[in-house]
């Protein structure tokens, strides 16, 4: 259990250092913007709410897809399809900085 603890910090002071970077800062707000933006389209164009749709668009950013909520109407379903390829790219940028952030820590040390 302590190493749990450690690790959770080491990930909290990785996240500080890289909060100092510009490309981080952008990719984490772009992240947020995307999330933001899918939750709203959803939960109007779906009638899910606020909690199933922001669930929707972390498994889909995350390469999850758990398969238990699914876009019915066309346009959803077109939406999905630009939401992906936007929100994973973005997501794994922002997961390589951050354990870019993870490694030169651990490299100082």
């Amino acid at each position: 259990m302590i190493s749990f603890y450690l690790n959770i910090l080491r990930l909290l002071k990785a996240i500080y250092r890289a909060s100092k970077d510009p490309e981080f800062r952008a990719l984490s707000i772009l992240t947020f913007i995307l999330l933001l933006s899918g939750t709203i389209f959803y939960s109007n164009a779906e009638k899910w709410n606020l909690l199933d749709s922001l669930y929707f668009c972390a498994m889909t950013m995350t390469t999850v897809g758990y398969g238990d909520l699914a876009p019915t109407s066309d346009l959803s379903k077109i939406f999905t399809v630009i939401y992906a390829f936007v929100s994973i790219g973005v997501f794994v940028s922002l997961a390589a900085k951050l354990a870019a952030a993870m490694m030169k820590s651990r490299n100082k040390t």
